[in-house]
Order: structure tokens, then sequence, then C-alpha cells
């Protein structure tokens, strides 16, 4: 999965104008913050630059992940609102998949702001803090990636408000991100919501502590990117934890895959949520067309019928 190949050119420049070593440091602090939940100690040029280049693709990577299922069951969209938009790789990513709908971008930052609109320049901004911004302005479809755990449940009720037929939610894939998303799942469900994914059903959550619920994008890296992060390797694969929900009911698979199959000789191991709970089934290569399916099958994809 990578962003598209003008945007990746525009983050290629600002990481030339930074300069490879303070790019570098800054891309570190970065990381950091992120896996501390804590705000990196940069400026406003070094924060966007590090951002662009290192969370950016990852950020856009899962959102396309999750809005492929959206896209998949919800009905008409015809407006987005991306709330705590970042740079904008959300909206990008739902470009992809609604490419006539009017995207609005709601973001604090001004220096995330302006590089967003570099890359969706026929979006509406609105220069505000989704957690201080009294209630939001009604769209469609309505996506938080990466910026929920910064405002809590509340703003999740107000982000379902605005929402008139569907709301995506994505967290890192971490058991913090994931008790969060599993805390808004389970509110918004007892207030009307639907489930469009990733859960088969609307029932409690059947996975229990220490484990979590997460999925994975693969993210292929920019020679700029490998550099920055001192890889050898030309992708990275981005966890995340997500929920989907809408207005009106739609059509669940029957399971979902939460793990990575397992491949052994003549026999393939699944893992999987169910509406009866988790369940891990072992499909044996005798039974051809199951196991042929089993063989194509990833991690998120729905489970084998």
């Amino acid at each position: 999965m990578q962003l598209p190949p003008a945007v990746r050119q525009r983050i290629g420049e600002y990481g030339d104008a930074l300069g490879f070593q303070a790019l570098q440091r800054a891309a570190g602090a970065l990381s950091d913050a992120y896996r501390d939940g804590a705000a990196a100690r940069l400026n406003a040029e070094e924060r966007t630059a590090a951002y662009l280049v290192t969370r950016m693709p990852a950020t856009y990577a899962a959102a396309h992940a999750v809005l492929r299922e959206v896209a998949g069951r919800s009905g008409p969209i015809g407006s987005i609102l991306d709330a705590g938009a970042g740079t904008g790789a959300a909206s990008l990513a739902a470009r992809e998949y609604f490419p006539e709908a009017a995207i609005t971008l709601l973001e604090r930052d001004a220096s995330f702001a302006a590089a967003a609109r570099e890359f969706l320049p026929d979006a509406a901004l609105i220069a505000n803090d989704i957690g201080r911004s009294g209630a939001l302005p009604p769209h469609d479809l309505v996506v938080a990636a990466y910026s929920l755990g910064e405002f809590g449940a509340e703003t999740a009720r107000r982000l379902w408000q605005a929402a008139r037929v569907a709301l995506v939610l994505i967290e890192p894939g971490t058991p913090r991100g994931f008790t969060l998303i599993r805390n808004v799942r389970e509110e918004l469900l007892s207030l009307g919501a639907r489930m469009i994914a990733p859960c088969p059903m609307e029932t409690a959550c059947p996975v229990a502590r220490p484990d979590w619920c997460h999925f994975a994008a693969r993210v292929e890296r920019s020679s700029l990117h490998r550099r920055v992060k001192g890889g050898e390797l030309g992708h990275e694969d981005e966890k995340f934890s997500y929920v989907a929900l809408a207005r009106q009911a739609v059509e669940l698979p029957a399971a979902r895959i939460v793990r990575h199959p397992q491949h052994h000789p003549g026999l393939i191991e699944i893992a999987a949520c169910t509406p009866e709970g988790l369940r891990r089934e072992r499909i044996f290569k005798r039974d051809r067309d199951r196991f042929r399916a089993a063989r194509k099958a990833a991690w998120g994809d729905a489970g084998i019928s």
C-alpha cells in the first residue's frame, strides 16, 4: 500500500527541506512520543516533516483497509468529515472509495492542516480542536483516525451524532488503543448504532485481557523512509484497532479472521471471531474447496465459509 505518487513526491520535498539529520532526529522523537502517548517536543517544521515521512503512509494504509469494509457495505456517501485530520491521510484513503464525496478537514494544527490542503485542495477546512469544537457539522461519513485517543468517549458520542450514515474510528493496535475502541463500540451500540466491521456480531466483544483485537496493513516504505528508520526491509506492518458503525443495519460477515492463518503441511489453522465467540478451526487438505479458500485467506478477512 502506497500513498498517491504526487503525495509521495511532495513528502520527499518536505524531508529534503528539513535535511536528513534533522529529519532523523525528529522522526525518533516522534516515534518515542507515539509509543508513549505523549506530545513530541518539536517545532512545526520538524513535526510536520517527520510525520509525513514516517506516520502518514501508515495512517493512510490503515484507513484504506478500514474504508474498504465501509465502502462495501454502507449506504451512499456524499460528504465526509475527517475529524483530527492531521495531514489528510484518512481523507486521501476515503477519496479512493468515495471519489465524488465532499470532504471537510477538522484539524487544530496549522502546519498539518496546511499540508493536508496541499494534498486535498478542494477540501473544506475547519481550524479547530475536535475536543473543543462543540456540535460537529453533520456529514454522511465521519472518520477519526488516530485522534480519538486524545479526547476519549465523550468526543466519540459527538462524532456519532454528526454521522448521518456511518462512523469510523481507528486507533493504534495496542492494548490501550483496543480498549478505547471496545469501550466506544459498547457505548455506541447501546445508543442504537449498527455494526459494519470488524465484528461479525453486535453482542459483547469476546476478547478478554491480556489479549486484544487488532489488524495489520502492509506499508511500502520509500527510500527516505527506510533511511530515516535505519531499516532494510522495503515495508512495515501498521497494526491498528478499529470499529465502523452505521445508522442502518447492514449484512455482516459470518466471521472475522483475527490472526495470521497458520500454514502446516496439509493443514491450515484459522483463528476467527464469530457470533458464538472466538473459534480456532483446522482445515485439512482433503476438504479441497475450503482448503483452497483458506490458502488465500489473510488476517482481517471475513472467515472461511
